[in-house]
């Protein structure tokens, strides 16, 4: 029995490179795991985990998952390989198939408790995130059955049958290592695509799961018991359609049972953890999804050389500004002597002139003559005027001189009986200390005030 249109098998799953055997079924299943760390990677980021991580989780979960897979292979289907025609080394040739899914699955999440351990992260966190695309490996990992020509179902009479070829057709037990073809089969050329069927639905799976922890922010291991919930009821209707050898109970396939517990769980758990919150270990990632490891461009000084170098900066600027004070200092008697040559009408007092303060209070100048030291007058107030002229140089003491002596010349001639109040002026020595008083005011001291 033959349709009209039906799903050609391939000629051939195995190409040679020299003596390396490619094998397309390998091929399949490397590409499934290239998706789901890609695919987990990127779910994992959205997280706030931080990169690599999912990399670095499956190289523990991807060889436990293998050989967990062909573990529970090999234990469903003993017969084959320890029975009374068996042969156990046939139970290492992973390359002809034989993976189980549920094997894979325990000893993969084994592997990656390990990793998460190592990285001090949520193992349920991780299996949310990964979740998706550990869906679409198995979606392409099952064309590795289409290239082999292996697990298919029922004879099928329609356009999306799979055709078989007649030697991988269904086969009787082994007798004296010979395995007959079921004479059921061996006229039936078309069988349900079994492969086909568990692909999309996978792929359904895969979409179902993004969507729903996105609508419903599933976390805390909840994203993957939805999607082996939702896997396991594909599987029990897919394994229903299969006709190769398995063991049976109750009438159901063991694959059939192992999916009514697994789901059965997976319900329970999504129920239990319904109300479940709280914050779950994804990593350290700064807010701004720059990563942790990231240094500053360049070297940030210390504290103290911080300290040190503002400390420098004042001291450099100070030195300028002192010598601009020597120089304003210098130029204010020669400044300030017009007007005193100014102003003759004011008559001078009687009081005798200030004393100026000592030099002791003005802070010496490096650069600076030494001021001509003025005759002490009793009965003087100091005034802050003196201790700007310190910085004076012996001309600026003569000019003094002579404009005091002018001073006191119009004086007398206009009041010779001693100004308007009749008193006389009266100026000790050289009058310098007269002469500091006026260029300090701009007018003569009166009554000593």
């Amino acid at each position: 029995m033959q349709p009209l249109a039906f799903i050609p098998s391939p000629s051939q799953g195995v190409w040679h490179l020299g003596p390396i055997p490619l094998r397309a079924y390998a091929i399949m299943i490397i590409i499934g795991i290239v998706v789901a760390v890609w695919l987990g990677e990127r779910r994992w980021a959205a997280k706030g985990g931080a990169p690599g991580v999912i990399v670095d989780v499956a190289v523990w979960a991807v060889p436990f998952g293998l050989v967990g897979g062909r573990v529970y292979h090999v234990i469903t289907d003993y017969q084959r390989y320890f029975g009374a025609d068996g042969d156990p080394a046939r139970a290492l040739e992973i390359w002809k198939g034989g993976l189980g899914i549920w094997g894979a699955v325990l000893f993969g999440a084994l592997g990656a408790l390990i990793g998460c351990r190592r990285r001090g992260i949520s193992v349920l966190a991780l299996g949310d995130a990964v979740a998706p695309g550990i869906a679409l490996a198995q979606a392409i990992g099952r064309w590795g059955n289409y290239w082999n020509q292996e697990l298919y179902g029922r004879p099928l009479d329609t356009f999306w049958a799979l055709k078989i070829d007649r030697d991988q057709r269904p086969r009787l037990p082994e007798s004296d290592g010979i395995a007959a073809l079921d004479p059921k089969y061996a006229d039936v050329a078309t069988y349900h695509p079994t492969f086909l069927y568990e692909s999309l639905w996978c792929v359904g799976v895969a979409v179902l799961v993004i969507w729903a922890d996105r609508r419903f922010k599933l976390t805390h291991g909840r994203a993957f018991a939805l999607y082996v919930a939702a896997y396991t009821v594909g599987r029990f209707w897919i394994e229903a359609l299969r006709i190769d050898d398995a063991h049976h109970f109750l009438g159901l396939r063991l694959n059939d049972w192992t999916s009514i517990v697994v789901f059965l769980g997976a319900v329970a758990y999504l129920y239990l953890s319904r109300d479940r919150v709280g914050v779950e270990s994804v990593g350290q990632v700064p807010a701004d999804g720059a990563p942790i490891e990231a240094e500053p461009a360049a070297p940030v000084p210390s504290e103290g050389e911080a300290d040190a170098g503002e400390a420098k900066e004042p001291e450099a600027e100070a030195e300028p500004e002192s010598e601009v004070e020597e120089e304003e200092a210098a130029a204010e008697p020669t400044a300030e002597e017009p007007d005193e040559a100014d102003a003759p009408d004011e008559p001078a007092s009687n009081d005798k002139p200030e004393e100026a303060e000592p030099q002791a209070e003005a802070e010496p100048e490096p650069a600076a003559e030494p001021e001509p030291e003025l005759e002490p007058e009793p009965e003087a107030e100091p005034e802050p005027e003196v201790a700007a002229d310190t910085g004076a140089d012996e001309n600026a003491a003569e000019a003094e001189d002579e404009t005091k002596a002018e001073v006191r010349d119009r004086a007398e001639d206009e009041d010779p009986e001693g100004g308007p109040e009749g008193e006389s002026v009266d100026n000790d020595g050289d009058g310098a200390a007269d002469a500091s008083g006026q260029s300090g005011k701009g007018e003569p001291v009166k009554d000593g005030k």
